[in-house]
C-alpha cells in the first residue's frame, strides 16, 4: 500500500470522528439520496439537499421519504429552501437542476465543503423509450452543477456513476481500470458521459471530482421500478414477475446501508493526483487531475433465480415466473471488485443477501399499505 493511501485509510476510519461539515446533496428525494441525507445528519454534518421530485416514479414514495426526514409535503414549493423539523441542520429545496438560470442562482453566495451530486434520470429500459429525458437530466443538468461547483471552489464534487457503463466488457469482475468504451444503453451513455466531464472539469480547474460506480441497489424504501422492489411486490400480490434471458442473468446486489457507507467514506476525502499516471498508458480511473473512479458493490453477486428463490423464501411465498430473451440495453453479468476502494478507505461492511431482503420486506409490510407506490409499474409486470 502507497504512503499516501495509508494516510487516506486512516482518514476516512477517522471520519465518523471527524470535521463536520457543510455538505450539499442532490437527490435526496430519492432512494440512495434519502438514505445519505439521514446518515450525513445522523453523523451531525449539516446539509442542504435538492430534488425536483420527478414523476418517472411515485411522488407520493418521494414524498414521503422526505416527510421521514421532516418536510412536509404541503410545505414545500417550488424554489423555497424549506427547514427540516426534525433536524435542524437539513435544509430542503424543490428545484429543477435542468434549469440553468435558477441552477446559477442557486449557487450564488453560497458555500459548501463538498457536495454529493446524486440526482439523475435512472432506469436502463426507460431510456430506450424516452432518450431525451436523459439528455436532460443526465448531461445538461450535470453540466449546470459542475458549472455552479466551479464557480463555488468546492472542495470535492462526489457524483453517481453506475455498473451499467462497464456495457459490453465481460471481463468480471468489473474492475475501474477495465475499458468502459462500449456502453450498451443511453443510460450508461450518460454516465460515462458524466465521469469524462468530471475530468475534464478537474483538469481545467482543478476541482477534486471523484465518481462512484454503484451496483443494483436494494433495501428499505427502494426504488420500485428496480427488480427487488418489483419482485417483492409481486409476490405479496400473486402476480407474475419477467425473468429475463431465461434467468441466465447475474447481478451483485448492494444493501442500501452499504452503498451509504461508501458514499460518506468518500466525501471526507477528496480525490487527488496519481503521482504515478501517466499519458503513455493512462489509466482510466485515475489521473494527473484530482480525479477518481471507484466501484461500491462485491456485496452478492449471484444469479437471477437463486435471487427469486432467496426473495421467495423470505416472503414465504412462491411466484409464477414468465421467461423471456434478453431486452435490448441490459446486461448479463454485473460484479464489482473492490481493491481499489479497499485500499483508500477500508473495508465495507457486507450485508448478507437474506437479511437485507428481510430488511426490505419488513420495511414494505410496515409502509407500502398506506400508499401505492407500485401503481404505475405494475403493467412491467405482466
Amino acid at each position: 500500500m502507497l504512503w499516501f493511501d495509508c494516510i487516506s485509510v486512516f482518514l476516512s476510519r477517522c471520519f465518523f470522528l471527524g470535521v463536520l461539515m457543510e455538505v450539499l446533496l442532490t437527490g435526496s428525494a430519492g432512494f440512495i439520496g434519502y438514505h445519505l441525507a439521514k446518515h450525513l445528519i445522523g453523523l451531525g454534518h449539516t446539509v442542504t439537499s435538492i430534488d425536483n421530485i420527478n414523476p418517472y416514479y411515485s411522488v407520493d414514495l418521494k414524498y414521503a421519504r422526505l416527510q421521514s426526514l421532516g418536510f412536509d409535503r404541503i410545505a414545500i414549493d417550488d424554489g423555497a429552501l424549506v427547514a427540516s423539523s426534525t433536524s435542524p441542520d437539513h435544509q430542503f429545496i424543490k428545484m429543477d437542476l435542468c434549469d440553468r438560470e435558477l441552477t446559477r442562482e442557486f449557487f450564488l453566495g453560497k458555500r459548501f465543503d463538498c457536495f454529493c451530486h446524486l440526482a439523475a434520470q435512472p432506469g436502463v429500459r426507460y431510456s430506450i423509450e424516452n432518450p431525451m429525458s436523459y439528455i436532460d437530466h443526465n448531461i445538461n443538468a450535470f453540466a449546470n452543477v459542475l458549472e455552479g461547483a466551479r464557480h463555488q471552489k468546492i472542495g470535492h464534487f462526489v457524483f453517481a456513476s453506475s455498473s451499467s457503463v462497464y456495457g459490453l466488457n465481460a471481463a468480471h469482475p468489473y474492475q475501474t481500470s477495465h475499458s468502459t468504451s462500449h456502453p450498451a444503453s443511453l443510460y450508461a451513455a450518460t454516465k460515462k458521459s458524466n465521469e469524462m466531464m468530471a475530468h475534464a472539469y478537474s483538469h481545467l480547474y482543478g476541482i477534486p471530482t471523484t465518481g462512484l460506480r454503484f451496483f443494483t441497489v436494494y433495501g428499505p424504501w427502494g426504488r420500485p421500478d428496480m427488480a427487488p422492489m418489483l419482485f417483492l411486490d409481486a409476490i405479496v400480490n400473486d402476480r407474475p414477475i419477467k425473468v429475463f434471458n431465461q434467468g441466465e442473468m447475474f447481478r451483485d446486489f448492494t444493501y442500501i446501508d452499504t452503498i451509504v457507507d461508501g458514499c460518506a467514506r468518500v466525501l471526507q476525502n477528496p480525490a487527488h493526483a496519481d503521482p504515478f499516471w501517466r499519458t503513455g498508458v493512462p489509466a482510466p480511473n485515475t489521473s494527473s487531475a484530482p480525479f477518481a473512479l471507484y466501484n461500491i458493490g462485491g456485496e452478492s453477486t449471484v444469479k437471477l433465480t437463486d435471487f427469486i428463490a432467496t426473495l421467495e423464501t423470505v416472503v414465504g411465498r412462491k411466484v409464477q415466473k414468465n421467461f423471456l430473451d434478453m431486452p435490448p440495453g441490459d446486461i448479463v453479468h454485473t460484479e464489482a471488485c473492490m481493491d481499489d476502494f479497499s485500499t483508500r478507505f477500508g473495508e465495507l461492511e457486507s450485508v448478507d443477501l437474506a437479511v437485507g431482503l428481510q430488511n426490505m420486506f419488513s420495511w414494505y409490510r410496515s409502509h407500502v399499505h398506506s400508499l401505492d407506490y407500485f401503481k404505475s409499474f405494475h403493467s412491467q409486470l405482466n
